[in-house]
């Protein structure tokens, strides 16, 4: 990467979180810099227009320039092949080098986060590398655990509830523990893990009690109890256990 003349500030490269799925539930801050953006830059997946991108649809200025950041694998190499992790070390480096660019030469980027950057989203992967480089800033977001379990209309949590974060690509017994285990629960990057996860949810004895959430905050956005369910879309699915704790 080359520098700059030392005239020149450098920009910066604004992580700024879009929340769940609905345009209107951004931040004041998040609205105002996805608006007046020149250089926008955002996560899809190859001939996909991304999430993210979907969100701001109508937000951008006219001259914008898009830097869409295609992954190189999604589902075609499993997680625990160590190319997968390689392949995706060596997209992200090239994904910082082009935003590093970008504001040596005096250019502000926002990249698009769905829901909020710094949980579970692949803006991560860039802020590390990042960091020391360049100036950057995050502006939080509402989560798509929020909008789903907001979507309930049934608080998560009460009094001392304990709140359990998992992923459905968890081994089996060990979903099973933690479902078992916890007050409340939230599941998320269910995908093709859906027939996994509801056994977990059986053994654990807690498939009465467990919702499924589809398209939090997004048009189409379906709320069904897990043993009702039957056609669902995993990929943009929550699944929900509330908490019973102390109330007054």
């Amino acid at each position: 990467m080359s520098g700059v003349p030392d005239s020149i500030q450098a920009g910066t490269i604004h992580g700024v979180g879009l929340g769940p799925g609905a345009p209107d539930l951004l931040s004041v801050r998040a609205d105002r810099l996805v608006r007046g953006a020149r250089h926008v830059a955002y996560f899809r997946k190859a001939g996909r227009p991304g999430q993210a991108r979907r969100i701001a649809e109508g937000m951008l200025r006219a001259d914008v320039l898009e830097i869409p950041m295609e992954y190189p694998v999604t589902t075609e190499i499993p997680v625990s092949d160590p190319r997968y992790n390689a392949r995706l070390s060596a997209f992200y480096a090239e994904c910082t080098e082009r935003l590093v660019v970008l504001a040596r030469a005096g250019e502000d980027v926002v990249v698009l986060c769905e829901g909020d950057p710094f949980f579970y989203g692949s803006f991560m992967h860039l802020h590390g590398r990042l960091a020391g480089m360049v100036p950057v800033q995050v502006v939080p977001g509402i989560t798509g655990m929020a909008g789903a379990w907001n979507a309930t209309g049934i608080p998560i949590t009460w009094g001392d509830d304990v709140l359990t974060i998992a992923m459905a690509t968890l081994p089996e017994e060990e979903l099973t523990r933690r479902i078992r285990d916890t007050d409340a629960l939230v599941v998320m990057k269910i995908g093709r893990n859906l027939p996994k996860l509801r056994r977990a949810v059986t053994a654990a004895g807690r498939e009465d009690a467990a919702w499924l959430v589809e398209h939090a905050a997004m048009p189409g956005q379906r709320v069904t109890r897990l043993i009702e369910a039957e056609s669902v879309t995993p990929y943009f699915s929550i699944l929900l256990i509330h908490g019973q704790g102390r109330r007054p």
